[in-house]
């Protein structure tokens, strides 16, 4: 099966696609985790993409994402299908994957702005052990210090809040057009917070109807 996953930044993509990987045994391609693996890395192309796009709020052009995603989809893993999350994001890139791939559904997953804002700029996460914290939804018991080291809470340059809405932004202008342009085979999930990440999956494994 080949998955495109589409949502707002924030949407919850990356926790679904990985339980529909799982579920489905296709590997999950996230473009996103790609490109910070490649900053972390200090890859030419990761430091240029973080440094110059989206870093600052601003989708990587498409030529970049491009490359990078072709690479990924030619590895033998990926012969039986796959999820995409966060590629294609223009109609640039999804006329490119239709050249060599049939897609056999595209799930939105439709989240409030308000949802994906606290989802991602409430993020925090520990200097030392790691840990992910959400000041929102799973806050640590001191405000900005770990509940298992004791050290200080950071958060990710582009968590900040004000990235986080011009994401979004950029999101509405650029993607949003890609679910006309796979009206005839999209499939809509609502989330609007109330549901646990459990029971949204078994809605999209209902939608999907598998």
């Amino acid at each position: 099966m080949k998955l495109i996953l589409l949502g707002k930044p924030g949407a919850g993509k990356g926790t679904q696609a990985k339980k529909i990987a799982d579920y489905y045994n296709i590997p999950h391609i996230s473009t996103g985790e790609m490109f910070r693996q490649a900053y972390a890395g200090k890859t030419e192309l990761g430091v240029l993409a973080h440094d110059k796009y989206w870093g600052k709020g601003h989708l990587v052009p498409d030529d970049i994402t491009l490359k990078l995603v072709e690479e990924r989809l030619a590895k033998g893993d990926c012969k039986k299908g796959f999820i995409l999350d966060g590629f294609p994001r223009t109609l640039v890139q999804a006329k490119a994957l239709d050249k060599n791939n049939t897609i056999d559904h595209v799930l939105y997953i439709e989240t409030p702005d308000s949802l994906c804002i606290q989802r991602i700029a409430g993020r925090r996460n520990c200097s030392q052990c790691a840990k992910d914290y959400n000041i929102y939804f799973n806050p640590p018991k001191k405000d900005t210090l770990c509940d298992t080291c004791n050290q200080q809470l950071v958060q990710r340059p582009d968590d900040k809040e004000d990235i986080v809405k011009q994401r979004i932004i950029v999101y509405e202008n650029q993607t949003q057009p890609l679910i006309a342009y796979y009206q005839n085979n999209i499939v809509t999930v609502t989330d609007n917070g109330n549901d646990s990440p459990d029971k949204l999956f078994q809605k999209i494994k209902k939608a999907l109807g598998k």
